[in-house]
């Protein structure tokens, strides 16, 4: 019993793009088993094109096993957060086992990877029997490999890219470890404004503290106004008392005044009197001493007619005349009448002067208690206004006291509320700006984690073009483009071995 198995020419392209997933691929010669999972995957644009040419595999136990061939085509885009893969074709391979194009995939830098081929065909179910060997002639022709002259390019290119990258993770880093010195001084800064805020309780408990003992004096300076009011209105019933016993005091005065006028009128008259009554006793007097004069001269005149006059008269003796007698009688009754006018007259200015007298002396009295009267009650209101003014400048001074103690107190309120409506802004400015820095952080920590993942992704790459290069691997042509599609199949295994690898990703 004889078995032929034959290989056809596989000739495929793979267009690489931006692949979710990817397919892993299995192909055992024969009609193995297919096994398959996805991966994350960057894929490259580029196209890998392959021809293999058949080989005849004989059914011996020692004979040749023929690979098993595998294709696939993928398109796809650059896409971030992603690794390179690019699935490859299997070619069949001389003594069981081709190449197998496959891709390196899960994250990792594909470009027709090296598909591990292996010698298949094994013993055959078979063995007893020799079967002939049919050969097919177009099997035998040479093996042909379509490689593009421009792989070095794209090869530098890619290199260039990598150094690019490097480049600007280095700049990322470089970025990290600047904004993690900005969280640590935020940090410091955070844990200042803590501590700025105790110190800020320990202020509005001073200000409080301030602001209670401000009010006590502010109540006490109340308490004090009520009672200096008090005391001032007190004082002001004693003033206006004060100031009526005053104009009662003044309209006494001014009737004592009028009494003292109307006395002085009667003093003045009594004295003119004392003046006339005088003059008339002069006048009196003189008329008595001319009348006295008069008296003695005709007495005189008399007394010489008699003496010169001899007179012999004869007279009866019963009747005798006797004038000296007459005379005498008659200037005693002319001294009478004058002593009694005399004393009459004396005797009634006496009692007119005592009477004056005693009216001017009780004027005098009164007009001096009256003055003196007038002169205490000067002092007195003079005493009253000087404590009057006093209390005025007292109860003034007391009011600026007050005033000036409310402004202290309401500058100081405002004072304390402005700093801690600063304090409190402060605060607030500082929590913002550890907001902001939190988010920039969260940020940074965000574009860390791709920077991360990004980094992961080039070395993923690096490592799988370092197994493609020592693989040597078929030859792949790779064109960068930009892609926003994506399909693909799975690469190809050897015969009975792992010739696939890992292939580009499944459209």
């Amino acid at each position: 019993m004889s078995s032929t198995r034959s290989t056809t020419v596989v000739r495929h392209s793979y267009s690489g793009g931006v692949q979710t997933g990817g397919n892993f691929s299995r192909m055992g010669g024969g009609g193995g088993g297919r096994q398959s999972f996805s991966s994350r995957s960057f894929t490259l644009g580029g196209a890998i094109k392959s021809s293999a040419t058949p080989m005849l595999r004989s059914g011996m136990g020692s004979g040749y096993g023929g690979g098993g061939g595998g294709s696939g085509s993928g398109s796809g885009s650059f896409s971030s957060y992603s690794s390179y893969a690019s699935g490859g074709g299997g070619g069949g391979g001389f003594g069981g086992g081709g190449f197998g194009a496959g891709g390196f995939g899960g994250g990792g830098y594909g470009g027709g990877g090296f598909g591990g081929g292996g010698f298949g065909g094994g013993v055959s179910s078979s063995v007893p029997l020799i079967t002939q060997v049919q050969v097919n002639q177009s099997l035998l022709a040479p093996y042909n490999l379509e490689i593009d002259p421009n792989i070095q390019t794209v090869r530098t290119q890619e290199k260039e890219q990598i150094k690019t990258l490097n480049n600007r993770f280095a700049s990322f880093i470089d970025k990290v470890r600047f904004l993690e010195q900005q969280n640590k001084m935020l940090e410091t800064k955070w844990n200042l404004l803590q501590e700025q805020t105790t110190t800020r309780s320990n202020i509005d408990a001073m200000f409080e503290a301030y602001i209670a003992n401000l009010r006590r004096q502010l109540d006490g300076l109340g308490n004090e106004k009520i009672k200096l009011e008090s005391e001032l209105k007190n004082m002001q019933g004693l003033v206006e008392d004060f100031k009526n016993k005053y104009e009662d005091e003044i309209n006494k005065r001014a009737g004592v005044e009028n009494e003292f006028v109307l006395l002085k009128k009667d003093v003045d008259g009594a004295y003119m009197n004392k003046i006339e009554l005088e003059a008339k006793v002069d006048a009196l007097q003189d008329e008595i001493n001319f009348l006295r004069a008069i008296y003695e001269a005709e007495l005189a005149e008399l007394q010489g007619q008699i003496k010169d006059t001899s007179v012999i008269v004869e007279m009866d003796n019963s009747r005798s005349l006797d004038m000296d007698a007459i005379v005498a009688e008659v200037k005693a009754q002319y001294e009478d009448i004058a002593n009694n006018s005399r004393a009459e007259a004396e005797k009634w200015y006496q009692s007119k002067f005592q009477e004056m007298q005693v009216s001017a002396n009780q004027a005098g009295d009164d007009l001096r208690n009256t003055k003196s009267e007038i002169a205490e009650l000067n002092r007195m209101i003079n005493r009253l206004q000087n404590e009057i003014e006093a209390i005025k400048g007292q109860r003034t001074n007391l009011e600026a006291q007050i005033a000036e103690a409310e402004e202290r107190g309401e500058l100081a309120v405002k004072d304390a509320k402005a700093r801690i409506k600063d304090l409190e802004d402060a605060l607030q400015r500082a929590k913002q700006d550890m907001a902001r820095q939190v988010r920039e952080y969260q940020e940074l920590m965000n574009v860390k984690l791709a920077l991360d993942i990004e980094i992961a992704t080039y070395r993923k790459l690096l490592e799988g073009e370092e197994i493609r290069i020592a693989s040597g691997g078929p030859s792949t042509t790779i064109h960068m483009q930009s892609s926003t599609s994506s399909s693909g199949g799975g690469g190809g295994g050897g015969g009975g071995s792992y010739g696939g690898g890992f292939g580009g990703g499944g459209g």
